[in-house]
């Protein structure tokens, strides 16, 4: 069955369109028209919904501290309050015993009916201490190849992105990953400029919350930062909140960036224990 909605805006992602009419069936639109416009009940906008692709963990619990279905539905339910249908969930740096137990639970929120879930977001171990950032030092390192080939033939299928610095892994790695359908995205990295723009050119696309734990611009060491802003194809996330990044470094990184260019929240939680803890100090969170 059918279910028609008229918007007095209406924006497709490029364009806004007014008085229009959205028909929906099965949750999908079916068709965009301005036939049947209901002025007296429209919605003052109807816009595509978001998609986050870095959050920890939502309503008291972390995905790294508790790593299961519960978790990931009560992510799910916070990203629908604040118009994002789709996410990936996220863990920062951990042993691998916590990884795994990830892996499970996207596996068990996805295989009963999860809605929303894109798969797991893995930041970390792999990085580069230099650039740590809030990661746990403890449990950073450079991966073996028998390391990865485990952890992709336990849980590639429910994994969908992997954070890491290139520098401290081997080409033979990455390459794995890729082929396996898992998008690597560069962070945590303290990569030169030549070192970065050589993984763009080779297959590397995305890198992870831009100007945050990564080489600088500078004006003789452009960096990781540098070698996106040069870069005509690599994309990359931006914590837009005013206190990762200055307002006026995020509109300078726009107007060279352009499309390439996306947000993501990194929304993290109220967490007493583990290995990540955090406090609601003000209107933003605290390591504890």
């Amino acid at each position: 069955m059918s279910t028609f909605y008229s918007a007095q805006e209406l924006f497709t992602g490029t364009r806004w369109i007014s008085e229009v009419v959205v028909g929906v069936e099965n949750g999908k639109i079916i068709s965009i028209s301005k036939q049947g416009y209901d002025q007296k009940n429209a919605y003052p906008y109807i816009v595509p919904a978001l998609i986050d692709l870095q959050i920890y963990g939502a309503d008291g619990k972390l995905l790294s501290e508790f790593p299961d279905a519960d978790c990931i539905e009560k992510t799910y339910q916070y990203c629908l309050k604040g118009g994002a249908a789709f996410f990936q969930p996220t863990i920062a740096s951990q042993s691998n015993e916590i990884i795994y137990k990830a892996i499970d639970a996207v596996k068990d929120y996805k295989s009963n009916g999860g809605k929303g879930c894109i798969g797991l977001h893995i930041e970390g171990p792999w990085i580069n201490v230099a650039k740590k950032g809030a990661h746990n030092a403890v449990v950073i390192h450079s991966p073996s190849l028998q390391e990865v080939r485990d952890l992709l033939t336990y849980g590639k299928e429910w994994i969908s992105m992997i954070t890491l610095a290139p520098e401290v892994c081997s080409k033979e790695i990455i390459d794995l990953i890729q082929s396996n359908g898992i998008v690597v995205s560069v962070g945590h990295s303290n990569s030169s400029y030549e070192m970065a723009t050589e993984f763009f050119n080779d297959n590397i696309k995305v890198a992870t919350h831009l100007y945050n734990a990564m080489s600088p611009l500078q004006h003789r060491a452009p960096g990781l930062v540098g070698a996106l802003f040069n870069h005509k194809k690599a994309m990359s996330s931006l914590v837009a909140d005013g206190y990762h990044v200055d307002f006026s470094a995020i509109s300078i990184a726009k107007q060279i960036m352009g499309e390439r260019l996306f947000c993501i929240t990194d929304a993290v939680t109220t967490t007493s224990s583990g290995m990540y803890q955090h406090q609601l100090v003000g209107d933003k969170y605290e390591s504890a």
